[in-house]
């Protein structure tokens, strides 16, 4: 499905030439009938003369309704753009002419309405005035058709040009990641809240759990069912107009200019940077001063806006810019938007939006929407994360399949883990001094023969310093009288202990195999007097003195060898047998 949206100066046709193509009126509202005028969007659909289905947004020309008008163009493919031959090329016919360029659309077929009411020179020369005016925009070269929708005169060759343009137009793409901007939202009697809009970058499915976000705040959502054109639909993709009925929320809770996606899949920014095209019309400096409104998706808000870089961006110039919005939205650099000055009611220009979650600060920042800068900026990125940050792929250096990381970044890391290593000498590095980002890169390590060797982080072809320690050996040579640790470094001996070489208790150093051997001279006794044996006698058993003998019983007391009853201590459940 094409989505094409009507464009052009107030009483030129369009709701007219709409009603005439497809046999629906655009104008909803009364009052709209009653004026006859288009005060806010309308919708119709039909299929052209070779079958293919087309859904038009009608907007309003006035410039009155400009806001409806912006909500209706941001998600379309081609537009239809109207000039009456009546009264030729008039102000809102260059405004909207603008706006569309600034939202980045590329294909139109121009009307040229109400031909019944004029002679064949007069026809002849408001096509002329409209080429001109079109030279230098999308727009030069498009077909030009002249019809008069009382009389049905041009209506054929009107549905074939917009036939042959939309063939060579591109449907939209299915990014898996969809994003409905909401234009209305009403109730409908015995269904609850419905809302419509244009689905883009993904498909909804029946029963899918929805966030909406925008003016009216973060709500949780649930699809209950979803029409295309009159038509219920299970699942409908991007690219489609779609009526979608929505439980675990009110009407009254939604706006116009409200976003439904999903969850996991959008950065939801306050902020954004991007660039500012000024339109060649604007007569005076753009500067931070001003009230400003910025119509992005199918809203207008309020914004502050900081020039990046200059203090002022005069009219024909282009910049980079920070926003700041009133309201957190689901947006993507790449998405297009319109700044316009409603105290001096004109259109300043239109926004490319390159960085949604800027981290410099705005004396700093210099915005490109290149993946490689959003993580240049940021060093380590997660690649979910970078997935709301970028549409882009990553094609850098991955990490443990979880993050994207810079050149820089990684090499710095690399580079801080071999000097590192080098300088915690023959022991190696304490794994625990490196964050889980750096941990994660030994593995491209390992070529160089750093690796994470019983519990270090290490080079491979250093000799362990514990193996054959002087101080197990003293430890050994006198088990229950053992030398104190003066003499020995710090490091070697917390090392030593780690590993379990050596045993410490209550201060005093054992060897492993000297509480071993404790353990079973105590079974041994206890073999021979079940009830029970003293300090006492452990300490002759083991030829030892009161100072060693208390660490010796208290670490078998809290290892389960042994347990105290009173002055006595008995078997514990891991006594040797």
């Amino acid at each position: 499905m094409h989505i094409v949206a009507t464009a052009g100066h107030v009483d030129h046709g369009k709701s007219t030439l709409i009603l005439t193509l497809t046999g629906t009126d655009p104008d909803r509202w009364q009052e709209e009938k009653a004026r006859g005028l288009t005060i806010d969007l309308g919708f119709a659909h039909t299929k052209l003369p070779s079958g293919a289905p087309v859904s038009f947004i009608d907007v309003p020309g006035h410039v009155r309704f400009l806001k409806n008008m912006l909500a209706g163009v941001g998600a379309v493919d081609a537009c239809l753009f109207v000039v009456a031959a009546t009264e030729g090329w008039k102000p809102q016919s260059e405004e909207h002419l603008r706006i569309l360029h600034l939202l980045g659309i590329k294909r139109g077929v121009i009307a040229l309405t109400k031909v019944g009411l004029v002679d064949d020179d007069w026809r002849d020369l408001s096509i002329m005035d409209v080429e001109e005016h079109v030279i230098g925009t999308f727009l030069e070269g498009a077909p030009i058709v002249p019809v008069d929708a009382p009389t049905s005169v041009g209506l054929q060759a009107l549905s074939e040009a917009l036939d042959n343009l939309l063939a060579d137009t591109p449907t939209a793409t299915d990014r898996k990641r969809p994003r409905l901007w909401v234009d209305r939202v009403f109730a409908a009697k015995g269904s609850g809240t419905i809302v419509t809009g244009t689905l883009t970058g993904g498909k909804f499915s029946l029963e899918d759990e929805l966030l909406a976000l925008g003016p009216s705040g973060a709500k949780t959502v649930r699809v209950r069912g979803m029409q295309s054109h009159g038509s219920k639909q299970r699942v409908i993709g991007p690219g489609n107009r779609v009526a979608i009925n929505l439980g675990g929320v009110s009407h009254e809770e939604l706006l116009r200019g409200d976003a439904l996606v999903r969850p996991e899949q959008w950065h939801r920014c306050s902020r954004f940077d991007g660039r500012l095209d000024v339109l060649e019309s604007v007569t005076h400096d753009i500067s931070r001063r001003g009230a400003f409104a910025l119509a992005v998706g199918s809203g207008e808000f309020p914004v502050k806006v900081r020039i990046l870089g200059h203090e002022t961006l005069p009219g024909g110039s282009a910049g980079m810019v920070r926003i700041y919005l009133p309201t957190p939205l689901p947006l993507l650099p790449g998405d297009r938007a319109i700044l316009r000055d409603y105290g001096r009611e004109e259109t300043i220009g239109g926004v490319e939006i390159l960085d949604v979650d800027p981290k410099k600060s705005a004396s700093k920042a210099s915005p490109t929407g290149s993946i490689v800068d959003v993580v240049r900026e940021r060093g380590w990125v997660e690649l979910e994360q970078l997935g709301r940050l970028s549409p882009h792929p990553w094609t850098g250096e991955v990490v443990q399949s979880r993050w994207a990381v810079s050149d820089e970044m990684l090499t710095a890391t690399l580079e801080s883990i071999r000097t590192r290593t080098t300088e915690a000498g023959a022991f190696g590095l304490d794994p625990a001094q490196l964050d889980e980002k750096a941990r994660a890169t030994l593995p491209l390590l390992a070529a160089e023969g750093i690796s994470l060797r019983d519990g270090r982080i290490q080079y491979g072809e250093v000799r362990d310093p514990l193996a054959d320690h002087p101080f197990i050996a003293a430890l050994i040579s006198a088990p229950f009288q053992p030398p104190d640790a003066t003499g020995v470094d710090r490091t070697e001996l917390r090392e030593l202990v780690r590993r379990k070489l050596v045993i410490e208790a209550d201060g005093i150093w054992f060897a492993p195999s000297a509480l071993d051997e404790a353990s079973k001279s105590v079974a041994a006794l206890l073999a021979q007097d079940p009830e029970g044996v003293t300090v006492a006698q452990i300490r002759d058993a083991l030829e030892t003195s009161r100072k060693y003998i208390l660490p010796i019983v208290g670490w078998l007391d809290a290892n389960g060898i042994t347990r105290r009853r009173g002055d006595l201590r008995i078997a514990g459940p891991r006594l040797p047998t």
